[in-house]
């Protein structure tokens, strides 16, 4: 005798989705606007742009991935399937490069987006900048760290 799994409930992701959607002012339209602004901006950047170009040969499939990203994080549409801290935390960065992904985030956020909208991606932006940070600095702590030496059994 073979039992089936129940049927899942249906996803509530689209409900959420559309009261991100209402609330805020953004779309996906706007989202990728943003997010193609914002690289636009980081690609000529003094600071940014050369952290970038090291790195990213084909600029559209970075510029696909990060506007599901950014349509997951500030739509909550599940569309991003990743793992940003790996890629981010061996950068040769240090919170001013921080500083100023967030600062042209800000300035690109407040270009494209609507005031709610804009508030609502910058929190985003903040949250996460911080996260990466955090996670960048402890990854140089570990890779610094005497290893453990364990007795021999």
């Amino acid at each position: 005798m073979h039992r089936h799994a129940p049927p899942a409930p249906p996803s509530r992701r689209p409900e959420a989705t559309a009261q991100v959607m209402e609330a805020t002012g953004l779309d996906g339209p706007m989202i990728e606007r943003l997010v193609h602004g914002f690289y636009g901006k980081v690609r000529v950047d003094d600071l940014l742009g050369p952290v970038f170009a090291a790195r990213i040969r084909d600029w559209g499939p970075h510029l696909e991935k990060m506007v599901a990203f950014w349509h997951s994080v500030a739509l909550m549409t599940g569309t991003y399937e990743g793992a940003p801290m790996p890629a981010h935390v061996t950068l040769p960065v240090g919170w001013e490069h921080y500083q100023r992904w967030l600062a042209l985030f800000r300035e690109t956020a407040e270009e494209t987006c609507p005031p709610g909208g804009a508030a609502h991606v910058i929190e985003r932006s903040e949250r996460i900048a911080r996260s990466l940070f955090m996670a960048t600095e402890d990854f140089r702590r570990m890779q610094d760290a005497a290893p453990l030496l364990r007795a021999a059994n």
